[in-house]
């Protein structure tokens, strides 16, 4: 496998890792790798437990570093205490990742010449992302992006591991279910990370529950949008009584990064 032989010589290069940490796939598979390669001495995956990160998504990554006998650090960001971020505007996540990677800076004065890694892969360069720039500005580098590895290759690589969170569907910071310019809240993002509890629960395990003011807007895989209609009702109580006033369902399913139209549609004006 070319990718797992480019991978081998590029953290062959490597003198430490300290890797941002999320618990998703990519992120997993390079702190995976880097332990792998590296030994635990020289890795340490770093962690935020920000508001704005599933609790579920934050046990899960425990458990994941526990069985890999990875080191991890937990950290606590400030990001929901700055405008820049929780007024949401359009490039909120390069506050956010501005935010980490300055507390994964204040780190490496504890490793001396270890890199701070982070999991982006090639599909992410085609997106509208602005945490890219500040993994510019920090100079954090991207194992995947390097070696050419997409988000199929990503999954390929974890499965060929038995990494537990292989298929682990995505699951972006909570407040990418906010439109920007909506006032990002502690309690906005409780609201939608119990919402999406409830239609996981429903049986719908890929979907997203955008938060639009009192309403709520459920999305699930196009595919599974048909049985629906035998929940609905049931569905809709759940997360009323979460707070939310009105609960709809997108009739056109759930698309990665839709609130991201609004930016593109803009732009091409």
């Amino acid at each position: 496998m070319k990718a797992m032989e480019d991978l081998k010589a590029w953290y062959g290069q490597c003198p430490g890792a300290l890797v941002a940490f999320s618990g998703g796939v990519d992120s997993s598979l390079v702190a995976f790798l880097a332990r792998h390669f590296l030994g635990a001495e020289r890795v340490k995956a770093v962690i935020s437990a920000s508001p704005s990160l599933k609790l579920s998504d934050l046990e899960a990554a425990k458990h994941f570093a526990m069985g890999m006998d990875l080191p991890l650090e937990v950290i606590t960001t400030t990001e929901m205490d700055k405008p820049d971020y929780f007024e949401n505007p359009a490039n909120r996540c390069y506050f956010y990742k501005h935010t980490l990677y300055d507390e994964l800076l204040g780190l490496a004065g504890e490793y001396p010449g270890w890199w701070v890694l982070n999991g982006t892969n090639t599909d992410d360069t085609g997106d509208y992302r602005p945490g890219l720039k500040a993994a510019e500005e920090f100079k954090v580098r991207s194992p995947l992006v390097d070696c050419g590895v997409d988000k199929a290759g990503v999954r390929a690589l974890a499965e060929h591991f038995n990494l537990v969170c292989w298929d682990k569907p995505a699951s972006p910071c909570l407040s990418s279910r906010v439109p920007y310019g909506e006032r990002i809240t502690v309690d906005k993002l409780r609201q939608i990370e119990a919402a999406e509890a409830l239609v996981t629960e429903a049986g719908f395990r890929i979907n997203r529950v955008r938060h639009h003011g009192e309403t709520a807007r459920v999305e699930v895989e196009r595919d599974a949008i048909g049985g629906l209609a035998a929940v609905q009702d049931r569905l809709k109580a759940s997360i009323q009584a979460l707070g939310v006033r009105e609960v709809e369902f997108d009739t056109e399913g759930f698309v990665s990064g839709k609130l991201n139209r609004a930016i593109i549609s803009s732009a091409g004006r």
